[in-house]
């Protein structure tokens, strides 16, 4: 029975090591799948890249043209319908500008009205307080000279009857 138990155990070892080998080859057989896979997708990723590249480089030269005739340079190739069509863009964008123009205008005038506004209200209030200082001002001063009066000039009030006297000083 010992005998049986160890051809037993040497067949789980084989069979053990099998069944590893196999899961081994399978798992590398998947990870070569997968990989093919990415490198497929990565491959078409890269192919779409290059399509948007020469799309991106086309539209970009398409707008330098654009740009040269809306400045005026490149225009020795273009039929009357297309400079006509170039004239009404040219037209269209003076006014989008003018607009614009016309409201940061109106903007700065609003401002400076308002600013105005304020400006007139602080002189207004610098007035008011002037003139009070001016009355207080004078009110002192007033008051002054009338003490300085009463102190200089006092009258005689005697009253005298009969005949007038010259008096002598």
């Amino acid at each position: 029975m010992g005998h049986y138990v160890s051809q037993l155990l040497i067949l789980l070892i084989v069979y053990g090591r099998c069944f590893s080998i196999n899961k081994t080859v399978e798992r590398y057989q998947k990870k070569v799948k997968d990989l093919s896979l990415n490198t497929k997708g990565i491959q078409e990723n890269t192919q779409c890249l290059k399509e948007d590249d020469v799309n991106m480089a086309k539209k970009i030269e398409h707008l330098e043209v654009s740009k040269r005739m809306l400045m005026g340079d490149g225009l020795g190739t273009c039929s009357i319908d297309e400079l006509q069509q170039l004239e009404k863009q040219l037209e269209r964008s003076l006014n989008k500008i003018r607009a614009k123009k016309s409201q940061l205008f109106k903007e700065q005038i609003d401002k400076l009205r308002e600013e105005e506004k304020c400006l007139l209200e602080e002189n207004r209030r610098l007035r008011e307080q002037c003139q009070i200082e001016q009355q207080q001002s004078l009110s002192k001063q007033d008051i002054e000279r009338i003490e300085e009066m009463r102190g200089e000039d006092e009258v005689e009030t005697e009253l005298f009857i009969g005949l007038p006297e010259r008096r002598m000083p």
